[in-house]
């Protein structure tokens, strides 16, 4: 056998406490990812729950680069099934799925090693070093995280995919870095067409504090070749927000509520807006539908880490 399964390292279920943000008493705490970075504006705000999600968002990019199934009551069978495959024959393809489906199910530790020796066997494998980065990201060693997003983004820079697990990432330990942002801004610079290009490397100059006008060129570019990119007018009205343009914020978040109406953060913040302008019913009823949303998604939270604990509990057990 390769690898040895047992040797599981403990689940990254985000056990740091949160910083909280002085609010008025009429706010929840929201408990969101916002726009592709988080934050009150994320400008302040910074928690173990969005750097989380962030990893289920970045693990189950993992497994789509592999189409891996992510169905937990066949997780098991499909581990043992990689694994097989993979000590028969150590191919690029049999290693990543054995990887990816450990990772998709928190088994962090031995995907790591899965990844790594995938790594050395196949360097030039972008999703390799994306699923190993991810690995790391997941057990919370952000500088072994940040050089492997790095060098998957260096690794072929028209490939888009690596420029979109970054674009996922929210650990300041990584977005603060100066190559962060280098690699966002040369994603747009080489797929000026793509909407996402333009929108994460507009959100990546709003988190730096870098040219409003700009990020507003950005995300107004990005809508254009994308008028469904909800996030994109959700961006936006913080923007909007920030400026105090209080009209121009409100008609771009509901803009997004219209684009996708699952957007929590949209809701909240259309609340705030609304009570700041003194439309009190506005306001609760999109206050009422934020926590609505928020509680629906913090239960499907629950149930998927309870299945993946689990699994974990499985896997050691065989």
């Amino acid at each position: 056998m390769i690898f040895v399964l047992a040797l599981l390292g403990p689940l990254v279920f985000g056990q740091s406490q949160e910083k909280k943000s002085e609010r008025p008493e009429y706010y929840d705490e929201p408990q969101f990812t916002v726009a592709g970075m988080a934050d009150y504006t994320y400008r302040g705000g910074h928690g173990s729950d969005m750097v989380l999600r962030s990893t289920e968002e970045l693990t189950k990019a993992t497994a789509e680069l592999g189409h891996v199934d992510g169905n937990p009551a066949n997780a098991l069978a499909a581990v043992r099934a990689y694994q097989h495959a993979a000590e028969l024959d150590p191919n690029e393809p049999n290693l990543f799925h054995w990887g990816a489906e450990l990772l998709e199910h928190h088994a962090v530790d031995p995907a790591i090693e899965v990844f790594t020796k995938g790594n050395r066997l196949f360097p030039r494998s972008s999703r390799m070093l994306l699923g190993l980065a991810t690995g790391f990201y997941a057990r919370g060693s952000y500088d072994d995280a940040a050089r492997r997003f790095f060098e998957a983004a260096d690794l072929n820079p028209s490939d888009p995919e690596p420029y979109l697990f970054l674009g996922k990432v929210q650990a300041r330990e990584i977005t603060e870095l100066n190559g962060y942002l280098e690699r966002l801004r040369r994603f747009a610079k080489i797929q000026p067409s793509n909407a996402q290009a333009n929108y994460y490397y507009a959100v990546a100059l709003w988190n730096h504090r870098r040219n409003e006008d700009e990020v507003k060129r950005l995300i107004n570019k990005a809508i254009e070749l994308d008028p469904h990119l909800g996030v994109a007018y959700l961006q936006l009205g913080i923007v909007y927000a920030d400026q105090k343009n209080l009209p121009s914020a409100i008609a771009a978040y509901r803009k997004a509520i219209e684009v996708d109406s699952q957007l929590e953060e949209a809701h909240y913040r259309l609340s705030q807006e609304y009570a700041m302008t003194g439309e009190k019913a506005e306001a609760e009823k999109e206050l009422a539908l934020y926590r609505e949303l928020s509680k629906r998604s913090a239960a499907q939270r629950e149930r998927d880490r309870a299945e993946l604990k689990q699994f974990v509990i499985e896997l050691k057990s065989h």
